[in-house]
């Protein structure tokens, strides 16, 4: 039985969360320290945290807030890179703008941490069978008075009286809420990864630094970023239309052949910064980054909300994606722990939410126009420089 406290007629609720990223995760290990449960349905066969994603800041008033919530703050500063907040800047000339070199004290407030780092972490702690693999959402009915009923592809129903979509830029939970859908930013990127750096790319590795680096020109930009495993992953970005991807020729599936194409489109960048594609090993995986639109709110309905990229998807280019996801489980469990009544718990989180979620959403559509824009470097370098001052 997946219950929480109960409701004013004495009988036990159920709370069920659809995804098991790091907010969902957050969301019911949070739930489980103030005595409550919640089943997250995870539609991955088994747990495959260890292969996703690369590395996350996790800023210090919402990640770890979060962390701190769910009783894992110092198990996180045990794990995270703090030298993992350096960060280099340069344009297509190899110029440098920037050169942030951070210490290693856990004084900063963004470390660093890969995301299956912080999914361990997270699933270390939550109670054994809260998370019920191989279950993919296919639709979730309304039933009044707040229940829904849930249906997984492999048969399964389940009846809820809160239903929480941490399900991600394409949520099937979303559209119990509203007709919002994501739109293509216009931008498309393409990793890559540079395989044991330090030692067999030390010239990629001395250039990149323990952090991120980020060379921008010409509306595209060659990121990289410095993983715990000492990979550098690397995201070669591009301001064009969506349908770009599929019609450019380049063969994905063909690592090599791929590689000499994409040299082609910064054929006039620094050697120094085409050896992040030259050195770049294994597969290539493009994809098309997404945005909700930005401040967006919906009309409240009984038993249903969304966290994370369900309810305010935006591009990485305020740092953030995580980061709300985790601000928002916390924010919705703190105020489920509250309140007597899921609906007014429900009312008081996406308030609260719609708040902090819509600044951050317009930090980041503001950011990607500047990161793909003219004179991108030195703009970068002058809205760094105006937050240092702050």
């Amino acid at each position: 039985m997946v219950t929480t406290k109960s409701n004013v007629h004495g009988q036990q609720q159920r709370i069920a969360i659809i995804g098991g990223g790091p907010g969902g995760l957050t969301l019911a290990l949070i739930l489980q320290r103030n005595g409550m449960e919640a089943v997250v349905y995870e539609r991955a066969e088994s747990d495959t945290s260890s292969q996703q994603g690369g590395s996350l800041d996790i800023h210090e008033d919402s990640g770890q807030f979060a962390l701190k919530e769910a009783g894992l703050h110092e198990q996180f500063q045990a794990l995270a890179r703090y030298e993992g907040e350096d960060f280099r800047l340069f344009d297509k000339t190899g110029k440098i703008y920037m050169d942030e070199v951070a210490g290693v004290d856990e004084s900063g407030d963004r470390p660093e941490i890969d995301r299956g780092t912080l999914c361990g972490l997270l699933l270390s702690a939550i109670a054994p069978g809260t998370i019920r693999y191989g279950h993919k959402l296919i639709e979730a009915i309304p039933l009044g008075n707040g229940k829904h009923e849930l249906h997984f592809d492999n048969g399964f129903v389940d009846t809820v009286d809160l239903v929480v979509g941490a399900d991600g830029a394409f949520s099937r939970i979303r559209p119990l809420l509203t007709d919002a859908e994501a739109a293509y930013t216009g931008l498309s990127m393409i990793e890559l990864n540079v395989l044991n750096a330090a030692v067999d790319h030390p010239e990629v590795a001395a250039l990149n630094g323990r952090g991120k680096m980020f060379a921008l020109a010409d509306h595209k930009a060659i990121l990289g970023q410095l993983n715990g495993d000492g990979r550098i992953r690397v995201y070669l970005s591009f301001e064009t239309e969506r349908e770009w991807l599929d019609a450019c020729g380049i063969p994905f599936d063909q690592p090599e052949e791929a590689k000499k194409q994409l040299l082609d489109y910064f054929n006039d960048w620094d050697e120094s910064l085409k050896r992040y594609i030259h050195a770049a090993d294994g597969a290539i995986v493009p994809r098309r980054i997404y945005m909700l639109p930005v401040g967006l709110r919906w009309e409240r309905k009984p038993g249903v909300t969304l966290i994370g990229d369900a309810a305010h998807l935006m591009s990485p280019f305020a740092g953030e994606g995580v980061n709300l996801a985790m601000l928002d489980a916390a924010e919705l469990a703190k105020a489920i722990v509250a309140k007597s009544d899921l609906n007014e718990a429900i009312a008081a989180y996406e308030e609260k939410m719609y708040a902090y979620s819509s600044r951050s959403a317009q930090m980041s559509d503001d950011n990607l126009k500047l990161t793909f824009g003219e004179n991108a470097a030195a703009k970068l370098q002058a809205l760094m420089a105006s937050f240092h001052a702050q």
